[in-house]
């Protein structure tokens, strides 16, 4: 592997094997010719299919739109969408909207569909929640796209709303040919485990019907090592272990994208399977430190995660001749993560291997959405768009843990050993039924200033079967405001205010399996819990210098949050505490973020790209264990980013550097008190066009061998009113890998 690695480095400084085309003025964009030239430009009236002219996207003057046609690109031989943006200074994809972060059953796809956001294909959002923008965007053939505009401003005529920036991806009229994306990755793990995977997508038109069909196998194996080492609380050494943690995993995703428009008409169907079956075998070695000296002993836990799902979303809209236009969008997936967790054990070392915990957990999530909307114009200056949305998100759950410590007849449904009742979940199953319904108003105040405005009603209700029995009803009303002005046609000034209301995971409702602490197996449900809300105040300035050198960004936020969602005690027996995620109560959170990127013009290195990122945080709640006042969340954290184009060589290179920024948070629980601290950490790459149409890239993944570190106190009885009796100190890393990827498109 080092021979071959050392080789394809000297061809990448090779010279002569790779044509570029010349750079020239000329803008002029066809499917033929889109390699023709190199242009910038910060306005541009060319009319998009189906989109008003670009300097109109936004409903305002040009200068609140950046717009990057195809030429601009040519000279870097990109592959794909994503190899465009890469190129552009300040750029950042990103998903989800005001709807929050929590996922229904533990997931990251907020509530319902949203309108949050930030990108749009063909002034198009993505009909869908599981499929990430990155790939998206890695599905694109850069050959195909026209052009990349960057919406400054809030406008009625967006499909998205909430973003501070929205990026559109215009892609040509009529492919004159069948496009064919292929990727093949080879990734070397540090413990000499070799992965292949791989890509192919393709891309069609016939008339006005466009279709996409992607299939890929992600390798994502890991080998993780864990070192502790336990002290007395007058830092006496307790024992040591020492962990392999191997996740054996292979993604399988196949996804489709069909689109059709026509008079008016525009219709897309996006659909999408993954499958990551995959198992998880833990070993533990054990070292005690004991009066009649070391006990070494050993732990093996075997993990079979089953997990899948699939999803079906599509919209369709209808453009009115009057410029108002009407949509219906729906979502329909699935999702599977079940488990089974054997623990072996012998003790002391050579002593039989011994079963004593059997822990089976499986978790179904739904959601069945559907929205309808309508965009239209008051006037020049206001428009509105009203909508309605109905989602069903359910979850079935079960738990079934047994132990060699119960006192229960064994059970062929425990793995053979003696089940835990009390501390199982024998099938639950929680359904939200949500109706919402949401206005936008959109008003250009002047030239240079536009206000958007919004209100949603939320009205829903939460019924729980099963273990526990229980039916609540909730409504919530959600405004926002959104004020941008422009006080020159590169710096704007942004301030909002809006109500955020959290989704609940379901999985939260019945008892679930702990997988971050292995002397708690499980945590207690709570039927109770409620959604968090929270006021979020925002001012930010952006600032673009001249002739595209750079971006700058700078934000300040206040959040000010009730019915916070942390742990919260659910001991029933004082001889076995356990704790429960629940609403501890009121919180704050307030912060920093500065953004810059910047091309090296000033170093004569119009290809180099450097960006940083900075982010200060702080925060305080009543802690409920201790009654103090804790932090929530992290401090912060600093990144730096390059990029460096050699045109001449078909070449780049570059690395990102990121740090945490540590101090003063504990995630504390019923028995423990834990501090989590991140490790800086490095990723390089390198990468070569050849033939025009083929990159060859070769990467480091934490290169520095970052670690987590972590230092949790452990308490006889509880955090509470218990006595300290253990401190671990412990980190874990995974190690670097290299990885080497092929990609083509033909």
């Amino acid at each position: 592997m080092r021979n071959i690695g050392t080789a394809l480095l000297t061809l990448f400084f090779a010279t002569g094997t790779c044509s570029l085309v010349a750079q020239t003025s000329d803008s002029t964009v066809t499917p033929n010719e889109a390699n023709a030239g190199i242009s910038r430009q910060e306005n541009s009236g060319t009319e998009q299919d189906g989109l008003p002219a670009s300097g109109d996207s936004t409903g305002e003057n040009d200068d609140s739109t950046v717009v990057y046609e195809a030429a601009f690109f040519a000279p870097y031989n990109p592959i794909n969408a994503n190899d465009m943006l890469d190129r552009i200074p300040g750029v950042s994809v990103g998903g989800g909207g005001p709807g929050g972060n929590r996922g229904p059953g533990g997931g990251n796809g907020g509530r319902g569909l949203g309108t949050g956001g930030n990108l749009l294909i063909n002034g198009q959002r993505i009909a869908g929640k599981g499929n990430s923008t990155s790939d998206q965007l890695n599905r694109i053939a850069a050959r195909d796209v026209r052009r990349i505009e960057i919406i400054r401003n809030t406008s009625g005529d967006l499909n998205v709303r909430g973003a501070s920036e929205v990026i559109n991806i215009v892609l040509f009229e009529g492919l004159s040919s069948p496009s064919t994306s292929v990727e093949l990755v080879n990734r070397l793990n540090h413990d000499n485990t070799f992965e292949t995977g791989g890509s192919i997508s393709h891309s069609r038109q016939i008339g006005n019907f466009q279709a996409m069909v992607n299939l890929e196998a992600r390798p994502n194996y890991e080998n993780r090592d864990n070192r502790e080492s336990s002290f007395s609380p007058e830092g006496e050494l307790l024992g040591t272990l020492f962990e392999t943690d191997i996740r054996d995993k292979d993604e399988y995703t196949l996804s489709t994208n069909m689109s059709y428009n026509s008079d008016g008409h525009r219709m897309q169907l996006n659909t999408q399977y993954q499958d990551g079956d995959h198992p998880r075998p833990i070993q533990r070695n054990f070292i005690d430190f004991t009066e009649s000296g070391p006990v070494a002993s050993v732990q093996h836990d075997l993990t079979d995660n089953i997990q899948n799902s699939w999803e079906i979303g599509g919209d369709y809209e209808y453009n009115f001749d009057n410029g108002s236009r009407a949509s219906v969008l729906f979502v329909v997936n699935d999702r599977n993560r079940d488990s089974v967790r054997e623990r072996f054990e012998s003790d002391p070392i050579g002593a039989p291997l011994n079963k004593n915990l059997f822990i089976e957990s499986n978790q179904q999530t739904s959601e069945q959405i559907v929205q309808g909307n309508y965009n239209f114009s008051l006037n020049d200056a206001h428009s509105l768009r009203v909508g309605v949305e109905r989602a069903i998100t359910q979850l079935d759950s079960s738990l079934f843990l047994g132990s060699i410590s119960g006192s229960e007849p064994p059970s062929s449904q425990t793995g053979g050993l003696p089940p835990l009742p009390d501390s199982s979940n024998f099938g639950t199953t929680v359904e939200e039924t949500r109706y919402e319904g949401f206005v936008y108003h959109n008003w250009n105040l002047n030239e240079r200033m536009s206000l958007e405005s919004s209100l949603f009603l939320e009205d829903f209700k939460i019924a729980q079967t099963g273990v526990f029995m229980s039916s609540r009803d909730f409504d919530f009303v959600r405004p926002s405001v959104d004020y941008r002005f422009n006080l020159a046609d590169n710096f704007q000034i942004r301030a909002s205010v809006r109500r955020d209301i959290e989704q609940l995971s379901f999985a939260y409702f019945a008892a679930t399996e702990n997988e971050e602490d292995r002397d708690q197996d499980i945590d207690a449900g709570n039927p109770q819990l409620e959604p968090e809300e929270s006021w979020r105040y925002e001012v930010g300035m952006e600032y673009r210098l001249p002739n595209d050198v750079g971006v700058f960004n700078a934000r300040v936020f206040y959040q000010d949050i009730e019915n916070y969602i942390g742990k919260i005690d659910a001991t029933t027996d004082p001889e076995s505490p356990i704790s429960a995620t629940g609403n501890i109560g009121p919180a704050e959170r307030y912060g920093l973020i500065l953004d810059a990127s910047s091309r090296l013009t000033y170093f004569n290195l119009p290809d180099a790209i450097l960006t940083a990122n900075l982010a200060l945080f702080d925060s305080e709640i009543v802690e409920p264990f201790l009654g103090n006042k804790q932090r929530i969340g992290g401090r912060g954290r600093a990144s730096v980013s390059f990029r460096h184009d050699i045109t001449s060589l078909a070449l780049s290179y570059g690395l990102e550097y990121r740090s945490s920024i540590d101090g003063g948070e504990y995630d504390i629980d019923i028995t423990t008190i834990t501090r989590d601290d991140g490790r800086p950490s490095l990723d390089l790459f390198v990468s070569r066009v050849f033939f025009d149409d083929v990159t060859v890239r070769l990467e480091s993944d934490n290169t520095l061998d970052g670690s987590r570190c972590r230092i949790r106190y452990r308490f006889d009885g509880t955090t509470i009113d218990g006595t300290l009796r253990e401190i671990e100190d412990s980190c874990s890393s995974r190690y670097r890998r290299l990885t080497l990827s092929i990609q083509t498109t033909f």
